[in-house]
């Protein structure tokens, strides 16, 4: 019989691929994002700009999609855009020519003009300054092509905003590229909640069985906005108009992960939605 390896030589899952699996819903952002654009446009969306798009799985996906496709994506870490490219890059065969990734900041950074932006998983959150959200916004506006648009997700709610620790349990899956993901436990831990300055603290750990916990794999130290502060943002940054998109409950008051178009909701102990900025 073979020895059997010892913990010591086997290798933990990285952490981006567990994120990837954990937080991230490909096929299901993209889907949303196409029912956004058409809301404003009867064009089919081609070029996409993914902003804190960290290893740029998104960007990649759309591309690999459809071969009329280009995506843009930008970052300021260097060492998470080189992972991207290491790890997707050659899943995508011809079509890796058509991702393009930038390390830059989203406030500043110069790109061909897009059809869809994109900025998720609440990532414009880590500007807390009024004026550099409006700058970023004010960016993104001059990147879009006519009818174009800016996709950006957004939560609140009575108690999302108290110090918790949520866990769940994450089926493991094949990653992007292939590579297989085992079961784990995803932990989300948000630290603290400022009320003055809606200045939130979280983590992101990790447990996989068979390993040591992943501790603190990724933090946010964010400003939470509203949804009447990012749509008034983005009025004055010049875009013409902005929808809401909500999801609906099922029988067990939890999301039925269906988004429409909303024009009132009512407030729940934790909620999560779209906001969609047409330029």
């Amino acid at each position: 019989m073979p020895a059997r390896k010892s913990k010591a030589n086997r290798t933990p899952p990285d952490q981006h691929v567990l994120y990837t699996a954990a937080v991230q819903s490909l096929d299901a952002d993209l889907k949303f994002a196409r029912k956004a654009y058409r809301h404003f446009s009867n064009k089919k969306p081609v070029d996409l700009r993914e902003d804190f798009c960290g290893t740029a799985a998104l960007a990649c996906t759309w591309v690999k999609r459809h071969p009329d496709r280009r995506a843009w994506g930008v970052d300021l870490d260097a060492d998470t855009l080189e992972w991207g490219k290491r790890r997707y890059y050659h899943q995508l065969g011809r079509a890796a020519p058509r991702v393009t990734l930038i390390q830059d900041d989203v406030v500043s950074v110069k790109t061909p003009k897009v059809d869809i932006a994109l900025a998720l998983n609440f990532s414009y959150f880590v500007f807390k300054e009024r004026d550099v959200l409006l700058r970023y916004f004010e960016n993104v506006r001059e990147s879009l092509k006519p009818g174009g648009i800016i996709v950006m997700d957004i939560f609140g709610g009575s108690g999302a905003l108290d110090a918790t620790v949520e866990r769940r349990d994450v089926v493991g899956e094949e990653e992007f590229d292939g590579t297989p993901v085992p079961d784990f436990e995803f932990i989300w831990d948000q630290v603290s909640f400022n009320v003055i300055t809606n200045e939130i603290l979280c983590h992101i750990h990790f447990k996989v069985p068979g390993f040591k916990k992943i501790r603190e794999a990724f933090t946010y130290d964010w400003r939470v906005w509203t949804i009447p502060e990012v749509r008034e943002l983005l009025a004055e940054a010049g875009f013409s108009d902005s929808v809401v998109y909500g999801h609906g409950w099922d029988d067990d008051c939890e999301s039925d992960g269906n988004y429409n178009l909303k024009s009132f909701m009512e407030n729940e102990e934790g909620w999560l939605a779209y906001v969609v900025g047409c330029r």
